[in-house]
């Protein structure tokens, strides 16, 4: 009896080691999926802000054409 629970006490050890092992890979994989993303943010931040400055400046340019075509209120 005592041979048969050191047996099974062994297994889920045994089990227990491996399923750690196997978090810790998935741990693994997904801080490196996490970097790469928070990567991929900081990247497309990067672009919007490039985008919205783009964008000012052509608003910019658009709102001195209406003010020169518009007639002058004199």
């Amino acid at each position: 009896m005592i041979e048969s629970s050191l047996s099974k006490l062994e297994q889920l050890v045994s089990d227990l080691v491996q399923q750690k092992q196997e978090l810790l890979e998935t741990n693994e994989q997904l801080s490196a999926e996490l970097a790469l993303a928070k990567d991929e943010n900081e990247s497309l931040q990067l672009t919007l802000m490039e985008q919205e400055e783009k964008q000012g400046a052509t608003a910019a340019r658009i709102q001195a054409l209406v003010e020169r075509a518009s007639p002058v209120n004199a």
